[in-house]
């Protein structure tokens, strides 16, 4: 596949002038600054018929002051290629303004070699298409920001924690340093954590039920335990000041997890 920079931003670059100009009215007129996410179904809005599955991004918003809400735009199963090419980074841009933040998480649904809708190679169409989101943010005033994708649940039969995204964060980082893009390790520190609290007790972060063992999705606890990694690495990068997070060292309650009705 061969594909360019221009693909998105040649468009957006044409708004730019329009960007600047809103630019300086925001500073005429301060504004909530909204942090956006696109990835997949780690980060994503569960509804009632999913519960108790959880996305991070459900959770996210309990670490950040008001003045910073977080628009999801997560979904199940996409990978970097399928997010774009379903429209659905157009829908971002569209929405998003000069001084807001574009968080890009994918890798889980990339390694699907077998799937060639949402399949990318990690040193080449996956930095290609993750281009596509740091450019599309760039034309548009805002800042994009790179995070690793969020480790699965695997031990090896010494208890180890396992890494299983083979060469895509290390893909990701070499792009975040090439582009001069913040980057939230976050594959890095969630295997540090599933290896602190061992093959049992993380069995009560992801979403085991009686019917079910799911390795990669969360529950509220394992949602609100990501989402702070995210919050405390936003802080850590300088992406966000202090003033921005809230609650960073205090415990969430699980109860503050809620599944709405999916809409139609």
């Amino acid at each position: 596949m061969s594909i360019t920079r221009r693909q998105i931003t040649s468009a957006a670059l044409a708004a730019v002038p329009l960007a600047f100009a809103a630019q300086g009215v925001a500073q005429a007129s301060p504004r909530h600054r909204t942090l956006y996410i696109a990835g997949d179904s780690t980060a994503a809005q569960k509804y009632a018929d999913a519960a108790p599955e959880t996305g991070w991004g459900m959770a996210l918003p309990f670490f950040l002051h008001k003045d910073r809400p977080v628009s999801n735009h997560a979904v199940n199963g996409r990978s970097s290629k399928s997010f774009v090419d379903e429209g659905r980074l157009d829908v971002i841009l569209g929405a998003i303004r000069p001084g807001d933040f574009l968080l890009i998480q994918f890798a889980h649904n990339d390694e699907k070699s077998a799937d060639p809708t949402r399949y990318t190679e990690p040193w080449t169409t996956y930095q290609d298409y993750l281009r596509l989101y740091i450019d599309g943010a760039r034309s548009r005033g805002a800042r994009p920001v790179l995070a690793t994708a969020v480790e699965r649940r695997k031990f090896d039969a010494g208890g180890n924690a396992v890494p299983t995204h083979g060469e895509y964060p290390a893909s990701m980082r070499a792009l975040a340093e090439e582009e001069r893009v913040a980057l939230l390790d976050i594959q890095a520190l969630s295997l540090a954590l599933w290896q602190k609290l061992g093959v049992e007790e993380t069995k009560t972060y992801f979403n085991w039920t009686a019917t079910e063992q799911d390795n990669t999705h969360f529950n509220p606890p394992g949602a609100i335990a990501v989402a702070r990694l995210v919050a405390q690495e936003l802080l850590r990068t300088r992406v966000l000041r202090p003033q921005d997070v809230r609650r960073i060292d205090r415990e969430i309650p699980t109860s503050w997890i809620t599944w709405p009705e999916a809409t139609a």
